[in-house]
């Protein structure tokens, strides 16, 4: 692997440590008792969004052409399967984190709203945990190189 891949693998080990704050808070927020009313409602939502920002870069990051998808599918394409995986994923972790933050600004107020809302965010925090494992099994497969599970 050049130094400039190296380099790149670097960045993508560091942004995986933001998207993994960016989970402990959701995770965070949503422990919160629902009781708080307004401050749990704003943790959530300030949660949400920046998971929202935080999935995006990562998307952009990792599909960008000559980014390590593309790498992956090139130079090991067994894994490629793998990669498609990864790819639909993208597609609908950031559909549901905009869906999520859409019902959010929709105003809920039910208590059976709010529960919910809790149990999809709680979903999604569950279906990114599963997406980063396998991302972390890609690429070590692909390279050999632990891109990191702390973060």
């Amino acid at each position: 692997m050049d130094a400039g891949y190296a380099a790149y693998l670097d960045q993508v080990r560091a942004h995986r440590a933001e998207l993994g704050e960016a989970m402990a808070a959701l995770e965070a927020a949503l422990a919160l008792p629902m009781g708080l009313g307004v401050t749990w409602r704003r943790r959530v939502r300030a949660a949400l969004t920046e998971l929202a920002h935080d999935l995006r870069d990562h998307v952009g990051l990792t599909e960008a052409e000559g980014a390590l998808y593309t790498d992956i599918r090139a130079s090991a394409p067994r894994l490629t399967h793998g990669v498609e995986l990864q790819l639909k994923d993208h597609v609908e972790l950031l559909a549901e984190v905009e869906r999520l933050l859409a019902e959010r600004d929709e105003g809920m107020h039910d208590p059976d709203e709010l529960a919910g809302h809790r149990e999809a965010a709680t979903r999604l925090l569950d279906r990114l945990v599963r997406h980063r494992q396998r991302g972390s099994d890609l690429i070590y497969e692909a390279y050999a190189v632990d891109i990191g599970g702390s973060g």
